[in-house]
């Protein structure tokens, strides 16, 4: 068993009703939700020293609150998201936009109208858009698989310009393969878009937390009934090598476990490791008021990073003199060296491999998996939510009472 041994911490762990693993925004989700709805007592292991998952920031060294694991912008037209969210944070407003540096002319992405006329003149941009308009109509979003797939000169040669400009080689660096091999729900994230609308997203709620990500999840997580655990390494207290009988620090337990973890690292790799793309991160601070223009610039055709992000365009600080950026360089991820997994490599064959996982956990009659690496999918932050509150739903809905004892008192160790 492990050094971690989560109920010397605290209360014994079978006085819990439900042990939730994770404490980015699926796993503190569901134990807001089964303590705030359910009176449920929850037990939150993170394996990091921190609480947010990869939503996590912070203020670094100068002054500005930075994302330690890359960029997150918040955009939902999920009401049920965004109201239940707003209970605990104001928003800034901020609406994201990206620029391509293609050869030193920074096109806005996804590719537009405005685009369109950067890259091919005034006149044969106008001739371009009204050719696309007329095929797919104003303020459409076509997929770069799908305009590449028109037999029409003037759209293949707007569809091999952006293959070749803003597709190709950012792909390449991200996913270490050609757009055409990934999946076809990855390359529509970033469609051709027919429009003047030069945002990143056209959703109707957007923006960052006033206060932060790490304040925003501390709030949802400030519950009586919720008890939070930091540096614990739940592979080392969860022991599932009987079917149907989950043991935490040795003992039986016969709550709920919610996971959100990677399904193959759980089990040991049983079947083989599923795929991801990992990133490093490169901070600079730099003493000047800015950076480069826009909050994200793509290095679409050079470089070997994918793209700068400056933070001070996201937060909305007012910082005079100062600047912090992130380089991110993508790679592939290698299990138990210290990378972080963050794009999971969706083929039929490693989705495949993923439901032998999901099988292995059907035999846990109390035992859900959930979030970007449990599901083995590239969840939205909003989607993540809503998710998590669809399974606290059920959960709820069909789940016993809480046991006998009362509630815990609010605990949050960050070890």
């Amino acid at each position: 068993m492990s050094a971690h041994n989560v109920s010397g911490h605290g209360p014994d762990v079978g006085t819990y009703d439900a042990v939730v693993v994770g404490a980015g925004f699926a796993g503190t989700t569901i134990a807001r939700e089964l303590a705030e709805r359910g009176g449920r007592r929850v037990l939150v292991l993170e394996q990091r020293p921190h609480i947010g998952g990869n939503a996590y920031d912070h203020v670094d060294e100068a002054g500005v609150l930075v994302h330690k694991y890359g960029p997150h912008i918040f955009h939902t037209r999920d009401e049920r998201v965004f109201d239940y969210l707003s209970r605990f944070t104001q928003w800034n407003g901020y609406s994201h936009e990206v620029l391509a540096n293609v050869h030193g002319t920074f096109l806005p992405v996804p590719f537009n109208k405005v685009s369109m006329r950067l890259a091919f003149g005034e006149e044969r941009g106008e001739q371009l858009i009204a050719k696309m308009v007329a095929r797919f109509g104003d303020g459409a979003k076509v997929s770069i698989n799908d305009l590449r797939a028109e037999d029409d000169p003037e759209l293949a040669e707007v569809a091999e310009y952006v293959y070749r400009n803003v597709f190709l080689t950012y792909t390449l660096k991200q996913w270490g393969t050609t757009p055409d091999k990934i999946d076809a729900s990855v390359t529509a994230r970033v469609p051709v878009f027919l429009s003047e609308d030069c945002r990143y997203f056209q959703d109707p709620h957007q923006g960052l937390p006033t206060d932060g990500y790490t304040a925003l999840i501390g709030r949802m997580l400030d519950h009586p009934g919720i008890t939070v655990r930091t540096d614990v390494d739940a592979r080392t207290v969860l022991d599932l090598t009987t079917p149907g009988v989950v043991r935490i620090d040795g003992q039986t337990f016969a709550g709920t476990v919610v996971y959100t973890g990677p399904l193959d690292e759980l089990f040991d790799n049983r079947f083989g490791s599923l795929p991801y793309r990992s990133l490093d991160f490169v901070f600079e601070t730099y003493q000047q008021d800015w950076f480069q223009q826009r909050g994200t610039i793509n290095y679409t055709v050079s470089e070997d990073y994918t793209r700068i992000t400056e933070f001070k365009y996201l937060t909305r600080q007012e910082l005079a003199g100062v600047t912090t950026i992130v380089r991110e360089y993508s790679k592939p991820y290698e299990p138990d060296t210290g990378m972080d997994p963050y794009y999971p490599v969706l083929d039929a064959e490693h989705l495949a491999l993923h439901g032998r996982y999901v099988a292995l956990t059907q035999e846990y009659p109390d035992f859900h998996p959930i979030g970007r690496l449990a599901e083995y999918r590239y969840y939205n932050m909003d989607a993540t939510v809503a998710n998590a509150l669809a399974l606290s739903d059920r959960l709820l809905a069909g789940a016993p009472g809480p046991r006998s004892g009362g509630r815990a008192a609010a605990q949050t160790e960050e070890n």
